[in-house]
């Protein structure tokens, strides 16, 4: 999203003007719908290739990356994929591979690549202890970042 000067509002952002913690801080679940789901829902909404599958009357096809380790999130996500009607979700490491964490992992390392971080902000409420020591220790310029944010949202 942006302001009515065109500066980019982040999460970051929003925390801080409104003196507030991310959502979950306060039980909520809103980061994902709101800062990836949505985001990418608003590109394929406008991308000539999305809107001309679905003027033909048939659905995208989305990848979702849940490993078979993630059950419960892919059963619960699959009971909304029947009344999408934009979308058709498909989850190769469960359904085709049989992939766990585990065996991303191993793909990944076996062809050289980095292992990606884990897809949270940098500032997220629900971090582990040894999440946020590494932050700190790799990334000091974050960590202090993540502790304004905290000390601003102090009553």
């Amino acid at each position: 999203k942006m302001d009515r000067n065109g500066n980019r509002l982040t999460l970051e952002t929003e925390c801080l003007r409104s003196g507030t913690l991310p959502s979950i801080a306060y039980g909520f679940k809103r980061c994902s719908q709101k800062h990836k789901i949505g985001p990418q829902e608003k590109f394929c909404n406008h991308h000539p290739l999305c809107r001309a599958v679905w003027q033909a009357g048939n659905r995208v096809t989305r990848f979702i990356g849940y490993d078979a380790g993630e059950r419960k999130r892919y059963e619960h996500s699959r009971k909304f994929n029947e009344a999408d009607k934009k979308y058709e979700n498909r989850y190769p490491l469960i359904e085709d591979w049989h992939w766990t964490r585990d065996d991303c992992i191993r793909a990944i390392q076996e062809a050289g690549l980095p292992l990606p971080g884990k897809s949270s902000c940098f500032f997220c409420p629900s971090m582990k202890r040894e999440e946020i020591e590494a932050l700190k220790r790799q990334h000091p310029d974050l960590y202090r970042r993540a502790l304004a944010i905290e000390e601003n949202a102090m009553p």
